[in-house]
Order: structure tokens, then C-alpha cells, then sequence
């Protein structure tokens, strides 16, 4: 009881240590939902090129997870513990480059090039901060409830920084009306060009300035949130070395412990089923800030549709948490994910009906909640089963969590490259007043028909997934007494 009584956490440590996972939350959120629209109609960078650049941002993150885990792994314990220096040292590059990100450089060449390095150079930095931070939960207690306790305060808090990054990117960009551009066709065919130039001439300049400075101001005041998030993680929370370690742990090469965590058949039942659920839910991220303005025809709606989905995903986090401990993470698995099916196809089966999308909306944001809080639960979970079973083996934490967001982003690099690009190929018109029928069409499979199909691919993977609630409490059981 003294041993368990050591191991709880404070209400005051569990908030610290929830708090920096918001900086992660607020600029993913933001640059998700916002950098597709802002490349496109705001930097007006051609679709092609804006899609080569959301690729290859997203691809690059991806590969710097597992490089940030293999340096992990191989950084020394110092008197602030092994994770926290990668956490204090990135912060303050991230922040600086985060903020390059949303400027629109004045230079007649290049500039799709500036927004590769920048985005690429955050991505890195960000998951400087983040991989260290996610494998922190291991090193917070040995307690599997007090890690869980942990984890649901850090998804309340990391899904109320998806409401911040919403909110205040959404609010400041959307009081300021940005232009957009009539289709030439109205100009009649042989004066088309001439008429395009004129009216973005007349229109350009003053409107579209103020865009540009609402989104530095945006990024301005998020950039100073992640800092304060990460100072308070840094005081508030103690890295406890020995919280991770058995009795009989042996040191394990990098490679080998790779090797031995892709083998352990838990994990990768599991990565592949929220591989698809995260894709899913990223596909609709990304697009759905152009759906919403052209194809709702909300163009003046859509950053308050988008507070609407997290506020209510943050609110029903406390409830999934409830239900995931009451019925069991894989039955929270199955009715949070696949409730959102039903309100992806309403959204574009519907008639455009402004109260009707706020509906579709907070009910979708249910289930994004459960999508946020069970990966994160379910992780530590499948390493205190691995640990069981190669219990001479020690230190892969940061290789779980790091290989977990490795393929998800890997994915969602893959996939909002090419909707980008299937947007180019439906005749996308940057700043255009409308869109084509084909881009509307493009849309509309982009954030409901290929977003159902993920998740009913999903949920037929979950079935796979081994470890329920009597297989968690035997494993409990077997790691006390193995300690």
C-alpha cells in the first residue's frame, strides 16, 4: 500500500504534465484545418505545388519520429531526466518557425520553396518536443490506473488545445473578409483574362494584406501559448527513471528492441486499426475548411462550424473515459469510431442547411473525442504486455509511441498530398467566389464516402486486437509481482 501510495500522482501534477500536450494539439489543429486554405487562397500557391508541399511536410514528419525515438534511446540520464532536455531545447526553434510558416514572403521566386523548409523545419522541431513528451507517460508512474488517470487529463487538455488552435486561428482569420474571385466565365470568353486581372487587381491588395497579417497575429499569440505550455510541463512534472524499470531490466540495443516491438503482435494489431481510424479523421481535417466554403457555400461559417466539432469533442472526453473504464476500451472503440458514420453521410446527402451542419458537427465532434483519447490509452497498455513477455528487455517506450505516429503521419502525408492534387486535377480556382461541379464532387468523397470507408476498415481490424479488459488486469497482476 506505501509502494502504491508513492506511485499516485497529484491533481496539480497530472494538470501539468496534461498541459504540454496542448502546444502539439494547437499548432496540429491549426496548421490541419488552415494551412490547405492558406497555401491555396491566402500564399496563392498553385494546387500542385501546395500539394507537394502538405506531402512532403507530412512525409518528413512522419520520418522524424522514429529518428527522434532512436536519439532518445540513446541519450543519457541527466539531473532533468533523459526526456525533458529534448523538450526544453526544441521549444523555442519551433516557436520561431511556426511563426515563418504563416508569412507570406515577398520574393518573386522561391516561395513555394520557403514554405517547404519552414513546414519541415517545425514538423522536426515539434516532434523534438512531442515524441519525448508522449513516452513521458511511461516514466510518470508504475501505476496502469494512474497512467490512465494521467492520459485522460492530457486528452481533455490536448482536445480543448484543439479548440484553441480552432478558436483563435478561426476567430482572427475569419473577421477579416478576404476576397475572392468571380469565375471568368461570367466575362465572356475572348476578355476572360483581361477581366480575371483587372478584378484581382481591384481587389487584391488591401483585403487579401489583412489576411496575411490576421494570420501572423494568429500565429503570433499560438506561438506564445506553446511557450507557456512548455514551461509549465518542465516545473510541474518530475521524470521518475525508476518508473519504467523491473527488477531484471538488461540494456537492449536500438535496433534490437525495434526488431522486438514490430514483432509483438498486440502493437501492431493495434497501429493498424487506428492507422485507418487517423486517416480517416485527417482527411476530413484537412479538407474540411474548403468543403464548408464551397461546396456548404458557408463562407463566413466555417471557423465557428469548426469550434463546434471540438468544443464538443472536448466536452465528451470526461464521458469516454467513463464509458472506456466502465464497458471496456475495445467496446468504447467500436460505438465511439463508428458513430461518426452516420453524420459523415448526412453532411453531404442533406440539402446545404447551416442548422443542420451545426448538428452534423457537435455530433461528429463525439466522436472525434474517442478518437483522441483510446489510442493514447490503449498504448501503454500494449507495452506493459510486451514488457511481460521480454521482460530482460527495457528503454523502447519512445519506439512504440514514436512508430505509432510514424505510420499515421506517414499516411496522412500520403493522403492529403493526393486530395490536394485530385483537387488540382478537378480544376480547383484559387480565390474562386465558386468551385466546378468536379470539385465539389472531390469534396464531398474527400470528408464523407472515403472517411466511412477508413473506419468500417478500422473497425474490422480492431476485432484482431487481442488485449480486452481480463487480458489488462492479468497482466496488472503479473507486473507487480514481476517488480
Amino acid at each position: 500500500r506505501s509502494q502504491e501510495s508513492r506511485e499516485r500522482l497529484s491533481v496539480c501534477s497530472k494538470l501539468c504534465y496534461a498541459v504540454g500536450g496542448a502546444p502539439y494539439q494547437i499548432t496540429g489543429c491549426a496548421l490541419g484545418f488552415f494551412l490547405q486554405i492558406y497555401l491555396l487562397d491566402v500564399a496563392q500557391v498553385d494546387a500542385f505545388y501546395a500539394s507537394i508541399i502538405l506531402f512532403a511536410g507530412r512525409v518528413w514528419d512522419a520520418i522524424t519520429d522514429p529518428m527522434v525515438g532512436f536519439f532518445i534511446s540513446k541519450t543519457s540520464w541527466t539531473r532533468f531526466g533523459r526526456l525533458m532536455p529534448w523538450i526544453m531545447f526544441s521549444t523555442p526553434f519551433a516557436i520561431i518557425s511556426y511563426f515563418l510558416i504563416w508569412f507570406v514572403p515577398d520574393i518573386s521566386t522561391g516561395q513555394v520553396m520557403w514554405y517547404l523548409v519552414f513546414y519541415c523545419a517545425f514538423q522536426t522541431l515539434v516532434t523534438c518536443f512531442h515524441v519525448p513528451y508522449s513516452a513521458l507517460t511511461m516514466f510518470i508512474s508504475r501505476e496502469q490506473s494512474e497512467r490512465d488517470s494521467a492520459t485522460a487529463y492530457r486528452m481533455t487538455v490536448e482536445v480543448l488545445g484543439t479548440v484553441l488552435g480552432t478558436a483563435i486561428q478561426g476567430q482572427i482569420v475569419g473577421k477579416v473578409d478576404t476576397p475572392c474571385v468571380g469565375s471568368p466565365f461570367f466575362f465572356g470568353l475572348t476578355n476572360s483574362s483581361v477581366a480575371m486581372e483587372e478584378l484581382n487587381m481591384t481587389h487584391d491588395t488591401g483585403s487579401l494584406t489583412d489576411t496575411r497579417n490576421a494570420y501572423m497575429i494568429a500565429a503570433g499569440v499560438i506561438g506564445g501559448l506553446y511557450l507557456l505550455c512548455a514551461l509549465i510541463l518542465l516545473l510541474g512534472v518530475r521524470e521518475r527513471r525508476e518508473s519504467s524499470e523491473l527488477q531484471s531490466d538488461e540494456p537492449v540495443s536500438f535496433f534490437q528492441g525495434l526488431k522486438l516491438v514490430m514483432n509483438h503482435g498486440p502493437y501492431i494489431k493495434l497501429i493498424a486499426g487506428f492507422l485507418f481510424t487517423s486517416l480517416a479523421f485527417m482527411l476530413l481535417e484537412g479538407n474540411f475548411a474548403l468543403f464548408c466554403t464551397y461546396t456548404l457555400g458557408f463562407r463566413n461559417e466555417f471557423q465557428n462550424i469548426l469550434l463546434a466539432i471540438m468544443l464538443s469533442a472536448t466536452l465528451t472526453i470526461p464521458f469516454w473515459q467513463w464509458f472506456l473504464t466502465r464497458f471496456g476500451k475495445k467496446t468504447a472503440v467500436y460505438v465511439g469510431i463508428s458513430s461518426a458514420i452516420p453524420f459523415l453521410i448526412a453532411v453531404v446527402v442533406l440539402d446545404s442547411n447551416l442548422f443542420v451542419t451545426y448538428v452534423v458537427a457537435v455530433a461528429a465532434g463525439i466522436s472525434v473525442a474517442a478518437a483522441f483519447l483510446l489510442p493514447w490509452s490503449m498504448l501503454p497498455d500494449v507495452i506493459d504486455d510486451f514488457k511481460l513477455q521480454h521482460p530482460s528487455s527495457h528503454g523502447h517506450e519512445a519506439i512504440f509511441f514514436s512508430f505509432y505516429v510514424f505510420f499515421t503521419k506517414f499516411t496522412a502525408g500520403v493522403s492529403l498530398g493526393i486530395s490536394t492534387l485530385s483537387l488540382d486535377f478537378a480544376g480547383y480556382q484559387t480565390r474562386g467566389c465558386s468551385q466546378p461541379g468536379q470539385v465539389n464532387f472531390t469534396l464531398k468523397m474527400l470528408v464523407s464516402a472515403v472517411p466511412v470507408g477508413l473506419i468500417l476498415l478500422s473497425l474490422l481490424l480492431f476485432k484482431l486486437y487481442p488485449i480486452d479488459e481480463e487480458k489488462r488486469s492479468k497482466n496488472k497482476k503479473a507486473l507487480q509481482d514481476l517488480r
